[in-house]
Formats: C-alpha cells, structure tokens, sequence
C-alpha cells in the first residue's frame, strides 16, 4: 500500500506545492483555542491536534487521503484518538466511489426503491395525514442509510483539519463529530451535501413537509469543538432548484451545523453563513432531559446572510450569542423566517448583535419560542438597521409586546468566558472583513 503519509513524502510535498502552504498555514494546524475564548475554553481548552508528532501531520485532496489520515477506515475512525493535523488543499467531494470518481443516487439506491413508486404510494390525496410506512418506506430508509455511511465522515478525537490558502473546499458530504473530544475545524468553505432520499412526512405542519438528513458538520455527544473561520452554502444546489412534490419544496438539505445529544463546551467563531435554510440546531428533541446541563455554546462574530432560520434554534443549552452580523435581503432566494429560537429551558445571553434589512420588517419577528411554557432570554445591546434607519431595539420586549406567550429577560448564569465584546455599531464592518474561510491571517 503507498505510504503517502510517512515523513519523507510529506517534507516533499510541503516543499513542491505550487501554491506553497505559507508560514501561517502551517502554524495554523498547531494553533489552539485562546483562553476564555467561548464556551470551547472551558477546563483544560481546546488543542485539537497541536501535539501531534510529525508522522501525524497529512495533506489531503481526495476523500481517499482524508480516510487515511482520520485513521484508515470511516467506520473506526470515531476512535482514533492520535492527535493529527490534516490540511485540506483544493475541493474533496466525499460523494465519490473507491476510485473517487463523483456518483448519484443509484451508487445508494436500495434495489426495491423506486422513487416514482414512492410517490404514488404516499400520494397525501390517497395516504392521508398518517405516518409513512411499508416496504417502499424501508427501502428509502436503507437507501439513505447506505448514502450517509459514505458521505458522511468521522473525526477522531485530538484532531485539527484546516484548509489551505483561500480554496480549501469539502463538498457531497459533511464531518460527524460524534462522541469524541478535543477537535478543530478551520479555513474551509463547505457546500451543503445532498440527501438523494428525503422522508415525505405528512404529519409536518399543516401541508407535510420532506425531510433530509445530512449536516455540513453534526456534532453529538462531544467536547471541546472549535469551529471557525469556515464558510457554509448550498453552493451549486440551491433549495429553489430542486422542485417540488406534492406541493411542497423537496427539500435535499439539512443543517448547515447542528449540535445536539448532549455535546458540551463548543465555540463557533467568524464563520460565513449564507444561502441556506436551516442553519444550526442546539438540542434536537423538548423530551431529550439528559440534554439539561450540558450544550454549552458561544457563537460570535458569525456573518448570516441570506438564511432563513435557526440562527440558532436552541433547547436546554446556555448559549452566549455575542458580535454577530444578519443581513437580509428581500430579494434572496432564501426567505427569512426568523433568527433565535428559543426551545424547552433554553438560556440564551445575547449582547451587542446586528441585524440588517432591506425592507421594513417587523422586529419582533426575529425572536420566535418553541415551547409552551414560559422561557427566558437575556438580550442587550441589539441593533436594527431598516431602510428608515438603525436603532437599538430591545427584541424580548419587542416579542413580549406582539405575543400572549411572554419571554422572561432574565436567565440563571452569565457567560464568563470571552474576549472583547465591541460595541455595535462596529459589529458589521469587523465580521464581513474577517469572518469566513479564506479569511484566516
């Protein structure tokens, strides 16, 4: 088997790059997180792979190379805990074959699904609003089983993937972090994959939706995430272009970042968010108790444009949300439905935040509850800059005044673990000149 990744091969390639792996880059895959920088800083902080010895140290640019250096085989990898520094150079597509040649939907389609057969068979005018069951169903489960132990790749513990330069790209597949510790993700730009076999669920709002699984990045049951300086999209994909059926817009995508079963200590800093829906979920189900004390996050100076909703979502966690930008355009492709959700004993501190719109919208719609029961959010600082001005706005009492269900402004802790926060005013020129991949200096 080639050694591609033994001392020697790698001293060569550092050396030949065409685009050489300048002095930052490098440095980069040794940087940790800086004390007190979010939720991520707590106890012992985040390394990711800064120790790893030099045999440890791979660059990758197929999805073949990232298997190996995580570890050899995608169904192990989760345990491979040997610190690793792995640098992205160009575009990996993790929906490929063994030969990494791009594949569809047939490479995962079970041999007793058929879409068109599906269709006619879940058909709401003659299933009805009832759950979707049955062979067909089974087959489209399987199917989309088979695509995600594919595209979807497990990081280790003790690991740091960074991207090259300005193009460093994953698309067709996303990173699981699952029940792992200690990891490090920065400078890449990622395309949102596409799930070939999305459910069709008639008990989904009044009209059925279809839903896709598959995020960019998924963390459950960790510690330690450091996420930053990277770009999210639906890239060549967007929602729009996919169609409908049964009246709804079939719907190929699902979070951009997502954060649930019980993942603790997360920090998501200067990353780009921008033509997608669903963008990150903090805690995934009201009934998930083993949820309570844990999902710690701190999400700041993350640019949002053009999203439509989850910016976040959140259930259980106590989640500082501090110096981010929202831009919104009203003649995007993705409509904006509303920016933090506020879920089943959520404890959201939100301080010196920016959003702008280009139409005159009513504020109290950025702050949307997911619970039935009286919830609590702590906001300050907060501007909203509409074609007739800016002005700081108090968005919980905004919300208490345009809804029966009232939100409390009080929580029960403070976040302790941060930096500066800057004043508002200069939130959006700072975030739109430093945020995204590319953007790492």
């Amino acid at each position: 088997m080639r050694r591609w990744y033994t001392n020697i091969f790698l001293v060569v390639l550092l050396a030949c790059l065409s685009i050489p792996m300048q002095a930052n880059a490098k440095e980069l895959g040794h940087e940790v997180l800086k004390p007190y920088d979010g939720w991520a800083a707590y106890g012992e902080g985040t390394t990711g792979g800064a120790m790893a010895s030099p045999q440890n140290v791979f660059v990758v640019t197929n999805r073949t190379e990232l298997i190996q250096a995580l570890g050899g085989n995608n169904h192990t990898n989760q345990y491979n805990s040997v610190p690793k520094i792995i640098y992205v150079k160009g575009t990996i597509d993790l929906n490929v074959d063994d030969n990494n040649q791009p594949v569809g939907p047939d490479f995962y389609k079970d041999p007793h699904f058929d879409f068109e057969a599906y269709l006619r068979e879940y058909d709401p005018a003659t299933w009805g609003k009832k759950e979707v069951e049955g062979p067909l169903e089974e087959a489209r489960v399987r199917s989309q089983k088979k695509q995600k132990d594919r595209i979807m790749v497990y990081v280790g513990s003790n690991t740091s993937i960074i991207g090259v330069g300005k193009d460093a790209k994953i698309k067709g597949g996303g990173f699981l972090i699952k029940n792992v510790d200690n990891v490090i993700i920065r400078n890449i730009e990622f395309e949102a994959p596409l799930d070939y076999f999305p459910e069709w669920d008639p008990t989904d709002g009044t009209l059925g939706e279809w839903n896709s699984e598959y995020d960019s990045i998924s963390i459950e049951g960790s510690s330690h995430i450091w996420i930053d300086h990277n770009t999210f999209t639906d890239g060549d994909h967007p929602d729009r272009s996919l169609g409908t059926y049964f009246g709804r817009p079939f719907q190929q995508h699902d979070g951009a970042l997502d954060i649930k079963n019980s993942s603790d200590f997360i920090t998501i800093s200067y990353n780009v968010f921008t033509n997608h829906d669903k963008v990150t979920l903090i805690g995934a189900s009201d009934s998930r108790m083993a949820d309570s004390g844990h999902l710690r996050v701190t999400l700041h100076h993350n640019y949002y444009k053009n999203v439509t909703q989850r910016l976040p979502r959140v259930r259980f966690g106590q989640v500082h949300i501090y110096n981010n930008y929202y831009e919104f355009s009203n003649l995007a492709d993705y409509d904006f439905q509303y920016a933090w959700g506020v879920g089943v004993f959520s404890q959201i501190y939100a301080q010196n935040n920016y959003f702008s719109f280009d139409w005159d919208i009513d504020p109290s719609l950025i702050i949307k509850v997911w619970s039935k029961n009286e919830e609590s959010m702590y906001e300050t600082g907060t501007i909203v800059d509409l074609p007739n001005g800016r002005r700081y706005i108090d968005l919980v009492a905004s919300y208490n005044e345009s809804n029966t269900l009232q939100l409390k402004k009080e929580v029960t802790w403070k976040p302790m673990f941060y930096h500066v926060i800057h004043p508002t005013p200069s939130v959006p020129a700072l975030v739109k000149a430093k945020a995204g991949a590319g953007n790492l200096h």
